[in-house]
């Protein structure tokens, strides 16, 4: 009995066929730069399966997401740039490399101990590469917000971190009255600057707190728009829609919407 292909092997040889002359036009138009826009969209796609604890979604976004690294893959083979093999051999070795826990000689044992293992087997190692810098290779395609939050996480790993949790607080409160300042002086570059500080210290009491701010920002707008729609619903039972009625009904149903909380999150 034939034994049955390798599902990786037989992904990587379709791409390779619809790459290929007399494969599909549209796939063989597609360059690594015209392929990045689907690879951030599947990857936020796959974000919002796992948030939604759907498997069968996951699944597919996941296979989604696959399909686009064996693409970008395939066409730097087709370059001689690098093969998939090589994608593959990379990251596995740095697996081995950056777990000496597991693959060799280490005393470290707790997960706080990796974490600082990890960074500084990482740092080694692109020392060659970059200005030496420890953040010089934050990525800067990041969202802001997750960006904000990887550099105060990477910081602190130094220990250039608030102890305490009060501290981030105060930090909030100040740059809070800062950009009220800006705002009073009508600065609109110091506004724009005092409100992207008062922005990454939200990140960071967020981060202190344990949670991720992209995600908790990303539920704050789910609940708006859930509460907003049901604001559109009440107005049209009312016979009214948006735009014709101002906001102190709007505010009134909003307000009345929020008090009773059912179906939608306080």
């Amino acid at each position: 009995m034939a034994s049955q292909p390798d599902p990786f092997q037989k992904l990587c040889e379709i791409v390779a066929q619809l790459r290929a002359p007399k494969g599909c036009p549209w796939d063989r138009e597609q360059t690594n730069e015209t392929l990045l826009p689907p690879l951030i969209e599947e990857a936020y796609e796959v974000a919002g399966a796992i948030r939604a604890s759907d498997d069968a979604n996951l699944r597919e976004e996941l296979g989604d997401l696959i399909l686009l690294a064996v693409m970008h893959s395939e066409i730097a083979n087709e370059a001689g740039r690098f093969s998939i093999d090589e994608v593959l051999e990379e990251v596995t070795a740095k697996l081995i490399r950056r777990h000496p826990h597991v693959f060799a000689q280490s005393d470290v044992r707790d997960a706080e101990g990796v974490v600082k293992q990890w960074e500084a087997i990482k740092h080694k190692e692109k020392n060659g590469a970059s200005d030496g810098h420890y953040l010089s290779k934050l990525p800067a395609a990041l969202p802001a917000l997750m960006r904000a939050q990887k550099a105060q996480k990477k910081a602190g790993r130094v220990n250039f971190d608030w102890t305490e949790l009060s501290d981030v607080v105060t930090k909030v409160d100040e740059e809070l009255a800062e950009t009220k300042e800006a705002l009073a002086s009508g600065d609109n570059t110091a506004i724009a600057d005092e409100v992207g500080d008062l922005l990454f210290a939200v990140v960071n009491l967020a981060r202190k707190s344990g949670l991720d701010a992209e995600s908790a920002l990303q539920s704050a707008t789910d609940k708006f728009v859930s509460r907003f729609n049901r604001v559109e619903d009440e107005l049209r039972g009312r016979g009214k829609k948006l735009g014709d009625v101002g906001l102190e009904e709007l505010d009134e149903i909003w307000n009345a919407l929020k008090r009773e909380g059912s179906g939608v999150m306080e």
